[in-house]
């Protein structure tokens, strides 16, 4: 059995695709920050899901990234955003 604190991370090979899943109140405004976010990289950016109120709107941004520093770069900007509430 392998120690608790030993993580198994996965191997990925770059460029690949990801799928970010951006969560947030406004579908426009959070459209337009994806956008500024990435730089216009090309992507494809469709709605996933939406709360039973309204309230929230989840967002798929699925990408092409170039390296581990890109998806992670991306990651940190989308989640350090205000109008962004939760990236997965």
């Amino acid at each position: 059995m392998a120690p608790k604190n030993d993580v198994c991370k996965v191997k990925l090979n770059y460029p690949c695709q990801w799928l970010y899943k951006v969560i947030g109140t406004d579908h426009e405004q959070l459209h337009k920050t994806i956008m500024e976010i990435i730089n216009n990289i090309p992507c494809e950016i469709s709605i996933s899901n939406c709360s039973s109120s309204g309230k929230y709107i989840c967002l798929n941004l699925e990408i092409t990234v170039q390296s581990e520093e890109e998806r992670n770069s991306i990651y940190s900007r989308l989640k350090s955003h205000s109008l962004i509430k939760i990236v997965l």
